[in-house]
């Protein structure tokens, strides 16, 4: 769905009922100025956003401690995991 800018400000109310249902686009001097969104979909755009974030703090970890990460899992290989043969109960 697409408004002006007048129209958004002038029914705002109704038109954040309608960003439950679908994105509302906010137009202003012939372009796209803003999306009314609902919470449940910025939420999930923030998650997203987030994971991303993730992902790239996981490959620049990887990437600085290379060395150490392949010593690590070299050590597991010839020795095993430390109590591996213990059980719990």
């Amino acid at each position: 769905m697409q408004i002006s800018a007048t129209e958004a400000k002038n029914r705002f109310g109704y038109y954040l009922g309608q960003a439950e249902r679908e994105p509302v686009h906010v137009m202003k001097n012939d372009r796209i100025a803003g999306v009314i969104v609902s919470a449940a979909r910025y939420a999930e755009l923030e998650a997203l956003e987030q994971a991303k974030t993730m992902d790239a703090r996981k490959r620049e970890f990887n990437k600085t401690y290379r060395e150490w990460i392949a010593a690590q899992n070299a050590l597991v290989k010839r020795i095993g995991v430390f109590g591996e043969e213990l059980r719990p109960w």
